[in-house]
């Protein structure tokens, strides 16, 4: 409450400087909202000088500030008080204030020197450019500013560098991000600049430059996690299956382990620059993935990799994970590496079917069935609904919005699934008659698709290829009983489906064989398989990739090459185009 006196100012800014430093060092969060501290010292060096300034806002007082107060004992005070404000500013990625307020705390000549490096960051160049005032033995300081000033150009350089990385101007990124990494920091800090500077390097496509800054990560803080993650996508992306399994179980196993107490990069070290940079680009590269979600990953990348035994280990401790509460453990948000849960249960049933364990199997698939038999009207019509905007998801049985209609499809796709499953372990274990009994309970659903938005076009591709599988499966546990001619109506309705498919045309050929059709089951080998040899590839390749959990359905309806029959057909039409001629 005393009017501000000259003499008295500067150990008044000083103290003020001091305790601003303490109160964010102490608190150890991010720096967030204005400095009202900083306005008040502002408004005290005015009042002292004999103006005001309470209407302004923080550019135009700073403005102000230093244009009124002269006195050569208040400059290094409001300097160092200039270099907080800027620490406040660049948390709030207000880079262009940052630079403003250093342009008029510099002087003329130095900013002609920061001009002269072209090609230089303008940021970095007019904060190095600032001359750091003198500090005087009286009035002791708990954070020099010359440390200040190290800390502001490395934040300036990291922030700059993830807005440029995050607007995919990777060359500028990596030359902002290695200059941070060159600066003041702690290791932590340190680590999390190798960590992007190894993501930026991988959307540049340099996957080998990625994995050196990525293990540079990891020899500086073994606890960056997310630089492992980061790693074994990298390797996936090489495709070197066993480096990147190693790298998800190295990750799985420190993510089980009790991480030691962060501890400061030094207590004497107040302002920090982990304390000014906290952008959602940042979370979002370095998120911690959850024990739950690497796990599923090992399971993931062991199935598509054809590890099924392990595949089915690390499956079913996910499980035994998910019975934990796997809600409480990971949020099931866009940044999860896991899918649907259903999914996740047809992904453990292809497993367990590949690994022999078929009654497993239809368990499992039983679980889904009956999780979504109630979520699903018996017949679902899906259309674009123009007149409707999207709303939240209804009751079960409903059908309304858009949305709805993509939840009940997708409800829908698991539940044929589960039944498509049942059918192929079925049928593994003999039982014929079980196996055309699921496939038959899948191709019962009704699901009318007329037009649809992009936006339903996956789930409705989805469900047409489990239909397309469930008849080609169907078709051959017919042949298996002897029903040729209940065969031959589904391979023709998949070829009404999937025109040109390579299983069902050869099953097709196969049914119409047995039937002793053989002029028709010669006309449709000559169509499909002497016809143009990229046109069916072509067709095949169409589409949006399977779900991982049709991969193996699709393998199964694969027709084996019977050179018994292709031998048969080729002597069938030898003999006809010999009857020809003569």
């Amino acid at each position: 409450g005393l009017p501000a006196a000259l003499p008295a100012l500067p150990l008044e800014l000083t103290v003020l400087y001091n305790s601003l430093l303490f109160t964010v060092g102490s608190s150890d969060s991010a720096i967030k909202g204005e400095a009202e501290g900083i306005r008040q010292g502002l408004l005290r060096a005015l009042e002292a000088c004999g103006a005001c300034g309470q209407d302004l806002g923080m550019e135009e007082l700073w403005q102000k500030v230093l244009q009124e107060v002269t006195m050569e004992e208040l400059q290094a005070p409001l300097h160092r008080l200039g270099a907080l404000q800027a620490a406040w500013w660049l948390a709030a990625s207000r880079l262009g204030s940052v630079a403003g307020l250093f342009q008029l705390l510099s002087t003329a000549e130095e900013l002609g020197r920061a001009h002269c490096s072209e090609g230089q960051n303008e940021l970095l160049s007019v904060i190095k450019a600032w001359r750091v005032p003198p500090e005087g033995a009286s009035l002791p300081l708990v954070q020099s500013a010359k440390d200040l000033k190290e800390i502001l150009c490395t934040a300036a350089a990291f922030l700059q560098g993830l807005q440029e990385l995050e607007a995919g101007n990777f060359p500028t990124a990596l030359s902002l991000l290695q200059e941070a990494a060159g600066g003041f920091c702690s290791k932590k800090i340190l680590a999390q600049i190798y960590t992007c500077l190894g993501c930026c390097a991988q959307r540049m496509g340099k996957p080998q430059t990625a994995l050196q800054y990525l293990k540079r990560a990891l020899q500086v803080d073994f606890q960056c996690l997310p630089a492992l993650s980061h790693v074994a996508a990298v390797y996936h992306e090489l495709g070197e299956m066993d480096a990147e399994m190693q790298a998800l179980t190295l990750l799985y196993e420190a993510l089980g382990k009790n991480p030691p107490a962060a501890a400061s990069s030094s207590p004497y070290i107040l302002m920090q620059t982990e304390l000014l940079v906290h952008t959602p680009v940042l979370t979002s590269l370095l998120r911690r993935h959850h024990p739950s979600e690497v796990k599923y990953l090992l399971a993931q990348r062991c199935l598509q990799d054809g590890r099924v035994a392990d595949a089915v280990e690390h499956y079913l401790d996910f499980l035994s994970l998910l019975q934990e509460g796997l809600q409480q453990q990971v949020p099931l948000d866009g940044n999860s590496a896991l899918p649907r849960i259903p999914e996740v249960f047809l992904e453990v049933a292809s497993a367990l079917e590949q690994a022999g364990r078929h009654q497993d199997a239809i368990t499992v698939c039983e679980e889904v069935i009956s999780r979504t038999t109630d979520l699903i009207p018996r017949v679902l019509r899906v259309e674009e609904r123009l007149d409707q905007p999207e709303c939240p998801l209804p009751g079960p049985g409903l059908a309304g919005g858009l949305l709805s209609q993509k939840e009940s499809l997708c409800c829908l796709a698991w539940r044929a699934a589960g039944y498509l499953h049942q059918g192929w372990a079925w049928a593994k274990l003999g039982d014929s008659k079980e196996a055309v009994t699921q496939f038959s309970r899948m191709l019962s659903f009704r699901c009318f698709c007329l037009p649809v938005t992009e936006n339903l076009q996956a789930e409705v591709e989805v469900l047409q290829k489990i239909r397309l599988l469930s008849l080609i499966g169907r078709g051959m546990q017919f042949l298996e009983l002897g029903r040729h001619k209940e065969a031959l109506l589904d391979f023709q309705h998949s070829l009404q489906i999937a025109p040109g498919d390579p299983a069902a045309a050869s099953y097709l050929v196969q049914a119409l064989w047995k039937l002793n059709r053989k002029q028709e089951a010669a006309a449709q080998w000559q169509k499909f398989f002497q016809g143009s040899p990229g046109e069916d590839g072509q067709q095949q390749g169409q589409g949006r990739p399977l779900p991982l959990y049709l991969v193996s359905c699709l393998e199964q309806a694969m027709f084996p090459y019977s050179e018994p029959l292709a031998r048969s057909i080729q002597d069938y039409l030898g003999a006809a185009a010999q009857d020809t001629s003569s």
